[in-house]
């Protein structure tokens, strides 16, 4: 797969991934806490296709590392909040596994691409 067919595939991905973590947040609870969680979660989920979609239109090559470490970021902290939420119970399992894995999947990306960019 070229470059510009795997950044296409890519940012569809995040886009979809954005979708189900706002569709999660929706059965969150309205509790103070479940609302402080439900902003946190569905700032990070939604940020990273964001500025994944940045990077892709970047400047310079250290703009797009830099904007591919903000997407490592956001993912990793996407990751953090899912597990608070699994930690609470406050989602079945059979909803939020699907979530928390292509979270991680997410942020091994994000890392192999931030890597491969030092390399270059």
């Amino acid at each position: 797969m070229e470059n510009k067919e795997f950044s296409r595939k890519l940012e569809e991905r995040t886009k979809l991934f954005a979708l189900d973590v706002i569709r999660l947040s929706v059965l969150l609870p309205t509790t103070t806490e479940g609302k402080i969680i439900k902003n946190q979660l569905t700032k990070a989920g939604t940020s990273v296709g964001a500025n994944y979609r940045e990077a892709n239109r970047s400047r310079s090559r250290a703009d797009f590392s830099n904007k591919i470490k903000i997407c490592e970021s956001e993912a990793n902290e996407t990751n953090y909040w899912l597990e608070i939420v699994e930690a609470l119970n406050w989602i079945p399992r059979e909803v939020l596994t699907p979530i928390q894995r292509e979270a991680t999947e997410l942020l091994a990306l994000f890392c192999s691409i931030a890597i491969s960019t030092r390399k270059k």
